[in-house]
C-alpha cells in the first residue's frame, strides 16, 4: 500500500542544541535504512521549512503506524496522513 505523508518537525525552542543533533542523526539512519528497504520510497524537503513529503510503500496501515511511530522525531512531528491507490492514466509501472 502506498502513503502520501507529510511532516512538520517542531522541536521545543529550549531543547539543548546537543540532544536536537542526536536526534536529527538517529532520525537520519532510521530514514535511510527504510530507503534501502524500500518502504520509505520517496523523501522530498518541503522548501523553506522544516517539513518534507514521503510516499511510503508498506503492507498495511499498521505497518506504517509502527514506521511512523519509531521515528526519532515522531514526538515533535505534525503528520497528515493519505492513502494512495494508481491512476487509471498512470504510464508508470512502479506505482501501484
Amino acid at each position: 500500500m502506498l502513503f502520501h505523508v507529510e511532516m512538520t518537525v517542531k522541536l521545543p525552542t529550549d531543547m539543548p542544541g546537543e540532544v536536537a543533533a542526536e536526534i536529527k542523526a538517529k532520525e537520519k539512519a532510521y530514514a535511510q535504512a527504510l530507503q534501502q528497504q524500500g518502504k520509505w520510497r520517496h523523501l522530498w524537503r518541503i522548501a523553506g521549512s522544516y517539513a518534507n513529503v514521503s510516499i511510503f510503500d508498506v503492507d498495511d496501515n499498521a505497518e506504517l503506524q509502527d514506521i511512523i511511530a519509531n521515528l526519532p522525531l515522531f514526538p515533535y512531528m505534525e503528520i497528515s496522513v493519505k492513502p494512495l491507490c494508481r491512476h487509471p492514466s498512470s504510464i508508470r509501472d512502479d506505482d501501484s
